[in-house]
């Protein structure tokens, strides 16, 4: 089987200043990338069109399938733009006041209409993730008045958090309706939603999504201590999930938050939605060739913690080694996909409420694999509803999903272990298709004559009804 098959946890990347260039994205999707993430809480909308429609380009010229995430920027509370950089220190008092840009050099603008409600005197507030501490003395004439307990460099579009409070914050912003509508308009594959809170949150997103006229997948960024709370619910109603670890560890305490990653990446598989860890995996790389051993291991432990796919930030926006951060993401998933300690309860009870023939279809080809040492799962599927069920059970052979809908194949590279091609193969099962399927196995996927691989598919039409069937194929015979 051909090498790009050995990884089955996906890699998200944050596309940047540092990986804009289409040879970039190319050397990126080689080292190992699945989903390109676009940061609206940066740059302009036509930047965000110009790159999607880049990466678009540059993997369809590579012949391969990536997915975009438009990731909202949601009611993320930040600095407005400063004339420079600013030295805070222990001690000195910073007065605060909404406006975007810095107008006043002794007043630091926030681009948060709500910041002079939502505080009052002894309240905490949070800059540049946790780096940067003010507590509030007094409000006055919507200035906030603080002394600084935690100093250091004040910079321009930093994020500000007010812990517990921000009773002011819409769930969907304007800006994030219009992110919504890009989206829609440049088909982009998912959509992350941020600080989600409870289900709510979610179904707004979705109906804005529906008055767009599209489905775009919802996926939910878990970084506010109310979404650990109502985790269940909020799960339900998403289409994924994301450990967003900054902002949650800011909002709770980072030393809550590796219990919290267990307990979300726990949920989400119970629920059999996929799941993201992000936020400072592989940090070091925004500056060193090499992770910290620190990093690796949170890595890999995400990993054994049962996520489909892990996230990079920093490391490829703005990093100096971003392929290579890619890279040494990719090697740490194969060594621990490949380790003793990877083992996952496959034995699940079936959910009575969703899908049970198709359940039971995944189930079975799950259990085939092993009697029969089936080299891999081949899942035809027009909307990759079974796929993504397969993909839940992390089955021991990599899962070949093919599609004819090519929305359907970007959309399943977050899935675990699942490698989407497109093929306008929505016909009969009979000895031509079969031959067919023999020439794709060995000259596409890399398979030799004589191995086994188990398919499952729709009768009477292989892809675009509902998956009912499960059998045994020997490729050759």
């Amino acid at each position: 089987m051909k090498s790009e098959f050995f990884k089955r946890t996906k890699i998200v990347v944050t596309l940047g200043p540092a990986t804009e260039k289409a040879e970039t994205i190319k050397e990126l999707i080689k080292a190992g990338a699945n989903v390109f993430r676009l940061n609206t809480s940066h740059g302009t909308m036509e930047y965000h069109r110009e790159k999607i429609r880049l990466i678009k380009e540059t993997a369809s010229k590579m012949g391969i399938f990536v997915a975009t995430m438009v990731d909202l920027q949601g009611p993320k509370i930040r600095i407005g733009n400063l004339k420079k950089e600013i030295e805070i220190k222990n001690g000195d008092t910073l007065v605060l006041a909404h406006s975007l840009e810095q107008t006043d050099e002794n007043i630091i603008p926030v681009d948060y209409a709500g910041i002079a409600n939502d505080v009052s005197a002894n309240s905490r507030v949070l800059i540049d993730d946790g780096k940067l501490e003010i507590v509030v003395d007094k409000v006055e004439d919507n200035k906030v008045y603080a002394t600084v307990t935690n100093g250091g460099i004040l910079k321009s579009r930093k994020g500000l958090n007010i812990p517990g409070s921000t009773a002011s914050l819409d769930a969907v912003t304007p800006k994030d309706v219009e992110f919504i509508k890009f989206a829609v308009e440049e088909h982009a594959d998912l959509i992350a939603l941020s600080f989600v809170r409870q289900k709510e949150d979610v179904l707004l997103a979705k109906k804005y999504i529906n008055d767009f006229d599209s489905t775009i997948p919802v996926i939910s960024k878990l970084e506010k201590p109310d979404a650990i709370r109502n985790l269940s619910e909020i799960v339900s109603v998403s289409d994924g999930i994301m450990v967003a670890r900054g902002d949650l560890g800011i909002e709770l305490s980072p030393v809550e938050v590796p219990t919290c990653q267990k307990l979300i990446i726990e949920e989400a598989n119970k629920q059999r939605k996929p799941v993201i860890v992000a936020t400072q995996m592989l940090e070091s790389m925004i500056n060193e060739p090499i992770p910290t051993r620190a990093e690796s291991s949170d890595v890999a432990n995400a990993i054994l913690d049962g996520t489909d796919a892990v996230m990079l930030s920093g490391e490829t926006s703005v990093g100096k080694f971003a392929i290579e951060a890619v890279r040494m993401m990719s090697k740490i998933a194969m060594n621990t996909e490949n380790s003793c300690f990877y083992k996952f309860d496959t034995d699940k009870e079936l959910d009575n409420e969703k899908a049970l023939t198709r359940q039971a279809i995944v189930f079975g080809a799950d259990k085939m694999l092993k009697y029969v040492n089936a080299k891999a799962i081949l899942s035809f599927s027009h909307f990759g509803y079974s796929t993504r069920l397969m993909s839940k059970l992390k089955p021991s052979a990599p899962v070949i999903m093919v599609s004819d809908l090519e929305e359907t194949c970007r959309k399943m590279t977050l899935a675990w272990g699942v490698y989407p091609f497109y093929k306008k193969w929505d016909g009969i099962v009979d000895t031509n298709l079969l031959l067919k399927i023999d020439e794709f196995l060995i000259n596409e996927v890399g398979l030799k004559a004589n191995d086994y691989v188990v398919i499952t598919g729709s009768a009477p039409r292989l892809i675009s009804g509902r998956t009912n069937f499960v059998r045994v194929h020997k490729i050759g015979t």
